[in-house]
């Protein structure tokens, strides 16, 4: 972990503790994963809110299970956040994994996402001013397959020499996917005199689905899926129907008949980026409409700056089901963090 990011994170934790209500999950973590009342003796379990408040931690400071473990030992801004002191029991990273796994059997990580969503509603941050669509690729530990290990994950099956051990150590749900960029220009080029390149890496993992409201910038819906996922099958699933105002934003990768028709029919506004047509120059009053809706899609990117940035976020684990949970938190995370930002705005100096 980069000790210059745990220094400029450090205040976000007493921020947090502050702006968070994480009591608010205690009945649903309790109910939703089945913690008993210990009537039946055996060791106690750690407090279910202890270690949702673990998961956050990971969350927000892209930490394995070994080093969450070693961090909560070693910081004390870790122990005041999780009410812990110095002599007080610390899971270890077994305990951490096994939590999240029940968060993985539960599906949990809709359900809390859902009721924090419902806290920010009563707390009078409604989702207003139209709605932002974009995704992102999160990278995982990229695969050393064969050829004909690749066909067979592909086809769904599992390939014939790979032995139990292995098969748990492989992530057959991940996938490749490209993603095209412009070439910066060379330190003191005329970037007139060139054109720009397109630049296609290649990247492996899961892609993160995200819809914000315009006004908040909050999270508001959002998916996982494998990286070569198509972005533009997904919009359907990200619309709020409860933005107050009708505007959805996105770029080309969602501009399709089929979705413009979903968007009429649900009386929303398409802001959609239009696409170039093969072999034509881009029309000047299309560009000039794009550069405008460009200016209000960008604060989608910020998101994926700040995750991708601020907390590294990568997938470590194995697996969409395990992969969503990552990914989820960290979309939780941000919301946290957004909605710190936002009580400290408007709190008077």
């Amino acid at each position: 972990m980069d000790p210059k990011s745990l220094f400029s994170l450090n205040d976000h934790l007493d921020m947090l503790e502050r702006t968070v209500d994480f009591e608010y999950f205690r009945d649903w973590l309790v109910e939703g994963l089945g913690y008993s009342d210990g009537g039946k003796g055996g060791r106690p379990p750690f407090d279910p809110v202890l270690m949702f408040k673990i998961l956050v931690l990971q969350a927000l400071y892209s930490l394995s299970d070994e080093a969450t473990e070693f961090q909560i030992k070693d910081r004390l801004s870790f122990q005041r956040f999780l009410g812990v002191g110095l002599e007080g029991t610390v899971p270890d990273a077994t305990t951490v994994w096994l939590f999240r796994e029940r968060l993985v059997k539960a599906k949990a990580i809709d359900r809390l996402f859902a009721r924090f969503d419902a806290a920010l509603k009563d707390r009078g941050y409604l989702a207003m001013g139209g709605q932002i669509i974009d995704a992102t690729v999160v990278p995982a530990p990229k695969q050393r397959n064969t050829q004909e290990e690749k066909t067979a994950i592909k086809e769904g099956r599992i390939p014939k020499d790979w032995t139990p051990a292995r098969v748990r150590q492989k992530d057959r749900d991940a996938r490749w996917s490209i993603k095209y960029t412009k070439a910066k220009a060379q330190e003191g080029a005329d970037p007139r005199a060139t054109k720009p390149v397109d630049l296609a890496i290649p990247m492996f993992g899961y892609k993160n689905h995200i819809g914000i409201d315009r006004t908040h910038g909050l999270i508001r819906t959002w998916d996982a899926s494998a990286a070569n996922a198509h972005d533009g099958a997904r919009l359907p699933d990200l619309i709020s129907k409860e933005n107050t105002a009708s505007g959805v934003w996105a770029d080309t990768a969602y501009r399709s008949k089929k979705n413009e028709a979903f968007l009429a029919r649900g009386m929303f506004t398409s802001n959609i980026h239009q696409k170039r047509l093969p072999r034509r120059p881009l029309p000047e009053r299309i560009a000039r409409a794009n550069a405008r809706r460009s200016k209000v899609r960008a604060a989608v990117e910020h998101v994926f700056a700040g995750q991708k940035h601020r907390i590294s976020l990568v997938i470590r684990t194995i697996g969409i089901a395990r992969a969503r949970i990552k990914i989820g938190m960290a979309n939780l995370v941000y919301n946290f963090q957004r909605l710190a930002w936002l009580e400290g705005r408007t709190t008077p100096a």
